[in-house]
């Protein structure tokens, strides 16, 4: 399943979520609740921010701009990759192994010590990403989770009591003071947060 087409999204109206899943699905709920007065924000699961949703129209209308987007988006994907609308690989490369052409800016001596190395600068520079992969444990990924979770809550627990203490144990990867200090928040508050830090 490519990332576009596993990406969700959450609709929260005021502290309460109304709907979760692939983005036409909010959409439509978050439309079928629009008449409702609550304000409503709707979230990239992924990346913790709040997205602007085109409603107007019909349903049928929603779908098809939204089903537009996401094949603009595949397009735009499929063009960075190389890859031409039929699946066939352009350019230079591996394609079976999705070799994808981008530029590097380096310094003369970075330039000079991965001309030396076995296989060339290309073949060197795979290795130290793959080694630095390795030896990361998850930190990246959990750095990105918490930024996530921190955007969605600046957005929606900001007056939260505890909230400022919640932040701080979230970036210093304290669950359980993090829990704590959540515990009395709306429950669907906390568990979306909860949830943007397990990568569900």
């Amino acid at each position: 399943m490519s990332d576009e087409a596993s990406r969700t999204f959450t609709a929260f109206a005021g502290v309460r979520r109304i709907a979760g899943g692939c983005l036409i699905d909010v959409a439509l709920a978050v439309k079928a609740h629009g008449e409702e007065g609550t304000p409503i924000l709707t979230f990239d699961d992924r990346l913790g921010v709040v997205i602007d949703l085109d409603l107007r129209g019909t349903e049928a209308e929603i779908t098809a701009r939204l089903a537009n987007l996401g094949s603009d988006r595949e397009a735009t994907s499929r063009t960075e990759s190389g890859s031409d609308p039929d699946g066939a690989t352009r350019g230079r490369g591996r394609p079976k192994l999705g070799v994808v052409a981008r530029e590097v800016t380096l310094l003369p001596r970075h330039w000079t010590w991965l001309a030396s190395q076995p296989g060339g600068a290309s073949q060197a520079l795979r290795r130290l990403v793959d080694e630095a992969r390795r030896t990361d444990h998850g930190g990246t990924q959990m750095k990105a989770a918490q930024e996530a979770a921190y955007r969605f809550l600046s957005a929606l627990a900001g007056d939260l009591s505890g909230y400022e203490e919640a932040i701080r144990a979230l970036f210093a990867g304290d669950a359980e003071s993090f829990s704590g200090h959540t515990a009395a928040w709306p429950s669907d508050i906390r568990d979306h947060a909860l949830k943007i830090l397990a990568n569900d």
